[in-house]
């Protein structure tokens, strides 16, 4: 599971790339548009802008913006940013691998050779998911569920 930090940098994010290019987003505002606690939205935002993800300004007219266009920023680089990398056991780590206690043979391990496959799904997906994807998806979604005719016999 991702943690909430991660939920709502993807949902701070959204907006941000929903928004139109080169126009900053106040941190209350964004907070207050998603119910996120502003305190800890700006750490998240500060932990992005450190990353590269973001850029802000300060002053009036300031706030936060895209550092690069939301077809360039994959989901795997924003949860990594926050996250770390994604590892569903700790021996598939591939920055700090470390053994499960209860492992005898790690190179036959069930768990962790499905585990592997898991890893490498999640990764890919997750590589190949644009801020821009996330926002057109939504968008296709709320366009969908407004041309539903909702009636009833």
């Amino acid at each position: 599971m991702i943690s909430r930090k991660t939920k709502y940098a993807l949902q701070a994010l959204g907006r941000l790339a929903d928004n139109p290019a080169g126009e900053p987003v106040l941190i209350a505002d964004l907070a207050e548009r998603d119910g996120i606690p502003r305190k800890f939205l700006e750490a998240i935002l500060v932990a992005l802008r450190k990353g590269g993800v973001l850029q802000s300004r300060v002053g009036r007219g300031g706030g936060y913006l895209l550092a690069a266009p939301a077809g360039e920023i994959t989901l795997a680089r924003i949860v990594g940013i926050l996250d770390g990398e994604f590892a569903p056991l700790p021996c598939l780590s591939g920055t700090h691998p470390t053994r499960c206690d209860e492992c005898s043979d790690l190179d036959a391990c069930g768990a962790r050779l499905v585990m592997a496959e898991v890893k490498q799904a999640v990764s890919h997906t997750l590589e190949n998911i644009t801020l821009a994807d996330l926002v057109e998806r939504s968008r296709a979604e709320r366009n969908r569920r407004r041309n539903l005719v909702d009636f009833s016999i």
